[in-house]
């Protein structure tokens, strides 16, 4: 059984614990900045502060009659949703986030499935809560504006503390305190009911495994109602680390430079964009043959225990604020030739893996556990297998442990598909090494069964045409033809790629070719169809594959 190089061991077991250890270690260090809209001022919260506005805001609710209720938070990220968030999470009832990029009809299809009492939303979203909250299946009759709960009226708030500390609730770490909306449209998304425990557990064990510390400036970013982005975010607090709020994707680079950025937490689209802008820089101003060059002798120095990657690459580093040092991907694979560059350059890229029923994360790499392609060992405290592994070792990725929700939220049916003998099925399909690397080949849903009962896992395909330069991103699928199926390849491709006058369709059909002229022929794309619109995206930058509609 291997052995974590364990950092931390702290067995984190509810979020008031993670708070307060904040308090008890960083009380007067920065743990958030935030800059106005204008871009022009800022703020910094110390730790204490962000303890304190926690409890006036739990307080302020309670006086509101909301003890014990089940609450919506609705917004961009911000300081006052932190603050509302953790206020009723540690104080009060049950937090729903809702995702504010969700149609109106299924902001309110959630609210119904939720049976949400009452609504905290960002005084910036147009929908007419008022009107919302008198619809029939609606119990949420109490809505309060975030700018209720900003900096300027919270210190008017404070004598309500006092007032209802004792209404405090009495944290059960095996409550479900959270729940959360998995990934999908009203139809298919469903309500995962997370406890305080599945939280804390996730964040006990990144801490043991990942160099975060507390001198580390961090990026916000990824929506905090996801779970990915908001216990990532709790994780970074526990290690005192100050949080930065990006002002928008525009401004990451800006913002990377001006703060001093070194680590964050990010979708494989942010790190894509910040490697890719770093080689056609390159390219622009002549150094793309000195950069190559730069990391065949980077990669020679290691070979004999020399790391200069950071001095070798000091204009790359320094142009991205000179002390970017760590990243973290997931929600979706990281293109490993993006990550070979991050990597090379000295900045640690590692990627995880998990979802929102498992608060989120079941396993990650580390600066001491990595192999390509692979999302690293299932995290300390945390069981995996195979269930019912082909002949290449694939199956379902079944998970077990601290971190695995309670359960779907009003879904029996849902909750008997996904809990099998004490393990959580995961959905994905994955194989697992003889190192204990896991690697994730595709969802189980996505699978193409053809007539002659071959398996083909489009993920796997896709990953060798997203390699084509001009690609952008793209789908592979099966189309009917006749009682069987073909694969075909929706992409979306990027123009400024090609030359004036050329045969678009004729270039991308012969790479394909070339492509599947290296596969069997059960695997070979029969048809392409090009766009340049995107695909239709979740707010965690997954494409919505059912939305894709073939030959559109």
């Amino acid at each position: 059984m291997r052995k974590y190089k364990c950092k931390y061991d702290i067995d984190f077991q509810n979020i008031k614990e993670i708070l307060d250890f904040t308090v008890q270690h960083y009380a007067e260090k920065t743990a958030f900045i935030y800059k106005s809209k204008d871009r022009k001022t800022k703020t910094e919260i110390s730790f204490a502060k962000f303890r304190q506005d926690i409890d006036t805001v739990g307080a302020y609710l309670i006086e509101l009659g909301l003890k014990d209720k089940r609450i919506v938070v609705i917004g961009p990220n911000s300081y006052p949703w932190m603050a509302a968030y953790y206020g009723i999470v540690v104080n009060v009832g049950t937090v729903v986030p809702l995702d504010r990029g969700l149609p109106e009809d299924e902001i309110i299809n959630s609210l119904r499935k939720c049976k949400a009492d009452a609504i905290v939303y960002d005084d910036s979203l147009t929908m007419d809560f008022e009107k919302i909250s008198k619809m029939e299946g609606i119990n949420a009759h109490t809505l309060i504006p975030m700018s209720d709960i900003t900096q300027d009226k919270l210190p008017g708030l404070r004598m309500l503390v006092e007032k209802h500390r004792s209404q405090f609730k009495i944290i059960d770490k095996d409550a479900p305190d959270i729940i959360l909306f998995t990934s999908g449209t009203s139809a298919d998304a469903k309500a995962a009911q997370l406890t305080q425990r599945n939280i804390a557990s996730c964040i006990a064990a990144m801490r043991k495994v990942e160099p975060i510390y507390e001198d580390d400036v961090v990026m916000i970013f990824l929506p905090l109602h996801h779970a990915f982005g908001c216990t990532g975010t709790l994780m970074f607090l526990s290690n005192g680390c100050t949080n930065v709020f990006c002002s928008g994707l525009k401004y990451v680079q800006k913002e990377l430079v001006e703060f001093g950025i070194s680590a964050f937490f990010c979708v494989p689209l942010i790190i894509e964009s910040i490697i890719n802008k770093v080689l056609k820089t390159a390219e622009k101003e002549g150094k793309l043959e000195k950069l190559e060059m730069g990391r065949k002798i980077s990669k020679a120095l290691l070979k004999v225990g020399i790391d200069a990657r950071r001095r070798i690459f000091k204009d790359v580093i320094d142009g991205l604020g000179g002390k970017l040092r760590f990243l973290i991907s997931g929600a979706a694979a990281l293109d490993l030739k993006i990550l070979e560059y991050a990597t090379d350059f000295g900045i640690l890229t590692v990627q995880g893996y998990g979802l929102t029923e498992t608060a989120p994360t079941i396993a990650s790499e580390s600066y001491f556990y990595r192999r390509p392609g692979s999302v690293g060992h299932a995290m300390p405290g945390v069981d995996v297998k195979i269930n019912e592994p082909d002949e290449n070792g694939i199956g379902e990725l079944f998970a077990r442990g601290p971190n695995i929700m309670k359960g779907y939220l009003d879904d029996d049916e849902a909750n008997a598909n996904v809990f099998v003998d004490g393990w959580f099925n995961t959905g994905d399909l994955a194989r697992i090494d003889e190192d204990g690397y896991i690697f994730i080949t595709g969802r189980k849903k996505n699978v193409i069964v053809l007539k002659n009962g071959k398996n083909i896992y489009p993920e796997e395909i896709e990953a060798l045409i997203d390699k084509l330069p001009y690609v952008v991103e793209n789908i592979v699928s099966g189309q009917e033809d006749g009682d069987d199926y073909r694969l075909v390849a929706t992409i979306v491709y990027d123009p400024e790629q090609f030359k004036e006058g050329d045969d678009i369709k004729a270039i991308v059909n012969e790479d394909i070719e070339t492509i599947s002229a290296d596969m069997p022929k059960y695997k070979r794309i029969k048809e392409v169809f090009l766009r340049t619109e995107p695909f239709e995206k979740t707010t965690t930058q997954k494409i919505k594959r059912r939305k894709v509609k073939v030959g559109e």
